[in-house]
């Protein structure tokens, strides 16, 4: 039985902000066993440190991308908003059915396989394949009575995701420049207002 009350045992949030991911991240990696974990007897997850540097450093040498990274932060985030009930309470969300709602959650993920590739690509330009994804918000918008300002809200829910992981792994990663994670920043920024204008775009068509 192991004493997981030492202090070279980790709770997830610690072992998650030595990691420099998101909580639910670091807990999708456990529950696939990619990271070794133990419970406690109240049932709560515990890491041990010498097994979290060690899955960082391998990590690092298997040169897993930036972009890797931020969609796996934006997942994790994502799956801790649905499971916690933060984003069924949201307005626009309720009013969607349980159809618009599995449309919008498939849109979110082409979004986020467009993004991936975008990223690993230095110096493509955006995919046109994003005028689809910014029509898409509009029409699920459109389709359920919501206002151009409410379906800019959806879209805005969601990128902020991306945002708040490329934050993550910009701390988590002090050994790269700061210039090529401003070049990702400008990246992501020309990526998701390329999303943003279509979706306004097919909106001011369907007013015509």
């Amino acid at each position: 039985m192991h004493n997981t009350d030492k202090p070279d045992w980790l709770n997830l949030s610690a072992a998650a902000a030595l990691l420099g991911v998101h909580p639910s991240t670091l807990r999708d990696w456990a529950d696939r066993g990619d990271i070794p974990t133990h419970r406690t007897p109240g049932k709560h997850r515990r890491f041990r440190r010498a097994d979290v540097e060690t899955w960082a450093a391998s990590r690092r040498e298997a040169f897993t991308s930036p972009g890797q990274l931020i969609i796996e932060n934006v997942l994790g985030r994502t799956r801790l908003q649905m499971a916690e009930g933060r984003l069924s309470t949201a307005p626009w969300y309720q009013r969607l059915d349980e159809q618009r709602r599995r449309d919008l959650r498939e849109t979110g993920r082409s979004q986020l396989r467009l993004l991936l590739g975008y990223l690993a690509e230095d110096g493509a330009d955006v995919p046109p394949e994003v005028v689809t994804v910014g029509e898409t918000y509009e029409r699920l918008g459109r389709e359920a009575g919501l206002s151009l300002s409410e379906t800019v809200g959806i879209f805005l829910y969601f990128r902020d995701f991306l945002y708040d992981s490329v934050v993550d792994v910009y701390q988590a990663s002090g050994q790269r420049a700061a210039r090529e994670w401003a070049n990702m920043h400008r990246r992501i920024a020309a990526f998701t207002n390329a999303v943003l204008l279509a979706l306004v775009a097919a909106y001011e068509r369907a007013r015509k």
